[in-house]
């Protein structure tokens, strides 16, 4: 062992060169981005199209003037104009998660999500003028049975159910939206009274704070190898001190700015999806920083514990939903109970109606505050989407726009029929409700895979405990092929389509399937590895991912927290079997072991005439066909960028 570490030590030098040269592909795919975000930009200026470019101030508030002032109320108007809307926030959103740090600046941040949060609360607004609008003239769609009026609008976006009680009958107190299959059931002394209910659903969530709307991968940083020693030795209070002053001196829009009917959405958009290693081009900076890679969290480790035993404190009310462990799924359900407008009336030729400057007023019903509880609660059952996939019964939970925080009080009988995908409950007259599910129901990850399929293809398999989820790669983009939940393909809405790795996040985050951790994911799945070993491994397996296939092994586990232990087998035709080894990499030292999958014990002992290197590149290069390391030579850098972004995001070493 001795003799193996000189010989390693002597040619460090030469393999950290060699694999700097490598590394520059991720340099090249940083850049083709950056050029891809300009030629976009320059490319809509040329189009012309009449389109808002939604970086540019002035251009986004003229866009939101004109809606304002536009007195066309027509619902189907509204959700076509509301679909414009929904693409300006989805491209403020892809950039700020996909945008590295050097290369947007504080000022655009809080722009870009200043704008994300106007465009919402004037989306929302033009929907309870097009509902106004509606109400108004609900005697002229009269149901020809009960005499009420009653009215399912929807698209791809967002339904309308809207139901006006004209007849005043108590016999006519519930009802169900045939074409959705959404129903309620009124006390007798709101059947009886002149109120409209409406259950609207978006099937996006802009209610939630802006920071689960926008949450990105944590973001994995390098530092210098002096740099790195002092931290690992517990010099942290810089990093403490310049977090603290950034927690009290926000560079954030005030409380007014951001606010619109009452929302206020914290911002904590600090993490990037798209860091990458950035070497410096001299030899002895190059060596110093593949030597140490470091995650921004463990360097924040000791606030990370001080924030959250704040956010422990404040969250000490158990109906209070703790937004790390539980995220809103399927979109929200805005169910009000509505004073009904005056109607309009015809004398003649002429159509009259009342206008009233309050505008969409909620009906005051508000049983939870009766002394006796003399007025009993409205009954509202749901019909769950087919595009979205809920592994367990999901919490139901309202907003409370006065903590802004979702919370589970307020609800009662709540009854879940999983086979019907309907959930009935029990509120007061108005909620905003979301449905929750557990954010990390599918970690750990039962298994995992990765292989080439072909010239810059791939195929990377996830299996959980409830789906196996299987995903494409291809160039600079991938695709979800399949996801099978008990050996059935399901969620086919979103299957075949090629998309960023940014966008499969969302993709399969909207639909329930996620399989992606977060910044505090730690705290819930009791599994962890060293940064260094892990981010590492992910980017060495991206560049060799053209040639090798990887896998989950079961010593992982064994191997500790400061090493990781996978499988790989070189993998040069899509048809070829797999002959699998195991490899254990700690960042800085990579070995091939002697032990297979079937051994009695872990053993970290060297296969036989094996030898052990400074990186996994060249201890796999020491079996390698010249074929394979030609394809590792040869592999395009946006096809190992998009390998590493995806390892990057489901963090299948830490989480398996």
């Amino acid at each position: 062992m001795e003799k193996l570490a000189a010989k390693d030590q002597e040619r460090r030098k030469s393999e950290l060169a060699e694999l700097h040269s490598l590394e520059q592909k991720f340099l090249s795919a940083k850049q083709w981005k950056t050029d891809y975000r300009t030629n976009a930009k320059w490319e809509h200026y040329l189009s012309c199209d009449g389109t808002p470019d939604p970086t540019v101030l002035r251009e986004i508030n003229t866009f939101m003037s004109l809606w304002c002032e536009d007195q066309n109320e027509d619902i189907q108007r509204v959700m076509e104009k509301g679909e414009q809307v929904l693409n300006l926030i989805e491209k403020l959103q892809f950039l700020l998660l996909d945008t590295p740090p050097d290369e947007i600046t504080d000022e655009e941040t809080v722009q870009y999500q200043k704008s994300i949060l106007e465009l919402q609360n004037l989306l929302h607004q033009k929907y309870n003028e097009a509902t106004e609008h509606l109400l108004k003239t609900a005697n002229m769609h009269e149901d020809s049975e009960s005499g009420n009026m009653q009215a399912v609008i929807k698209d791809k976006n967002v339904t309308f159910c809207i139901w006006a009680n004209l007849k005043k009958k108590v016999r006519f107190k519930n009802h169900v939206f045939c074409d959705v299959q959404h129903g309620f059931d009124l006390p007798k002394s709101l059947a009886a009274s002149s109120v409209a209910v409406r259950i609207l659903h978006t099937h996006y969530d802009h209610v939630s704070p802006l920071w689960l709307q926008c949450q990105s991968v944590p973001k994995f940083e390098v530092l210098d190898s002096e740099e790195s020693t002092q931290l690992s030795k517990g010099n942290v209070e810089e990093p403490e001190e310049e977090e603290k002053k950034a927690r009290e001196e926000p560079n954030m829009p005030t409380e007014e700015e951001m606010c619109s009917e009452g929302r206020k959405s914290a911002i904590s958009l600090k993490e990037n999806n798209n860091s990458i290693a950035v070497i410096n081009e001299t030899e002895e900076e190059n060596e110093k920083k593949s030597e140490i890679l470091d995650i921004k969290s463990q360097v924040r480790d000791p606030l990370m514990k001080e924030e959250t035993n704040e956010k422990a404190e404040v969250i000490s009310d158990e109906t209070i939903v703790d937004l790390q462990q539980f995220v809103p799924v399927g979109g929200v359900y805005h169910i009000d109970v509505l004073q009904l407008p005056p109607q309009v009336k015809q004398i003649k030729d002429w159509s009259m109606v009342e206008l009233l400057d309050i505008g969409l007023e909620t009906y005051p019903y508000h049983p939870e505050e009766a002394e006796d509880a003399t007025l009993p609660p409205i009954q509202i059952t749901l019909r769950l989407s087919d595009d979205v996939m809920y592994f367990e019964d999901p919490v139901i939970a309202r907003w409370d726009p006065a903590g802004q925080q979702w919370r589970t009080d307020g609800i009662s009988n709540v009854t879940y029929e999983a086979q019907e995908k309907s959930i009935t409950f029990e509120m007061g007259a108005s909620c905003t409700i979301a449905l929750l599910q557990d954010a990390h129901l599918h970690l750990p990850y039962r298994a995992w895979e990765l292989r080439p399929t072909g010239m810059d293809e791939a195929v990377f398999m996830v299996t959980t405990v409830f789906a196996t989820i299987q995903i494409q790669i291809k160039g600079n983009q991938c695709m979800l092929s399949s996801v099978v939940v008990e050996e059935k393909d399901v969620l086919s809405h979103i299957t075949g389509k090629w998309i960023s790795p940014v966008g499969l996040r969302a993709v399969l985050k909207k639909a329930g399937v996620n399989i992606f951790p977060g910044e505090y994911s730690h705290k819930y799945v009791s599994v962890e590895k060293a940064p260094l070993a892990e981010v590492k491994a992910y980017q060495q397996m991206a560049l060799v991912a053209a040639a090798f296939a990887f896998a989950w092994s079961k010593w992982n586990l064994e191997a500790g927290q400061e090493q990781v232990v996978f499988k790989v087998s070189e993998h040069i035709k899509a048809d070829s079997d797999k002959d699998w080894s195991l490899y254990l990499f700690n960042g800085q030292k990579a070995q091939k072991l002697k032990i297979t999958e079937t051994s009695e014990a872990f053993s970290e002992e060297l296969e036989e005439d094996s030898e052990f290197h400074s990186t996994l590149y060249h201890t796999l290069k020491d079996f390698a066909s010249k074929e394979a390391l030609n394809k590792v030579e040869t592999a395009s850098f946006l096809f190992v960028d998009v390998v590493y972004q995806l390892l990057l995001a489901t963090r299948v070493l830490t989480y398996s």
